[in-house]
């Protein structure tokens, strides 16, 4: 199990994640992705999850037609890990390889 990030390592992580923030009332942090249309948002989701399935880590996401809401939070470790760090990076980098 993923141990939890303390608040500064958190904070410097964030720092070098374009878009994620914390997510209010929760320990999570979150990104809302906006795409040209469904099917480059649908692209991403399917890359990111073939990402996610490979580090048996996965998101808490919506998508309303070109828009993907992401929430990362490690349940088992109760909160925000170095592991949602890396799957909120490999992210990013299949975002801007989508668009």
């Amino acid at each position: 199990m993923s141990e939890r990030l303390s608040a500064e390592a958190r904070r410097q992580a964030l720092g070098g994640l374009p878009g994620w923030s914390d997510v209010q009332g929760r320990d999570a942090i979150g990104k809302t992705f906006v795409f040209k249309d469904f099917n480059e948002a649908f692209g991403f989701m399917s890359r990111a999850a073939l990402v996610a399935e490979k580090m048996d880590h996965h998101p808490e996401w919506r998508n309303v037609y070109k828009t993907v809401e992401v929430v990362l939070s490690t349940h088992d470790a109760g909160g925000v890990t170095a592991r949602d760090i890396e799957l909120a990076r490999a992210m990013n980098t299949i975002a801007k390889s989508t668009a």
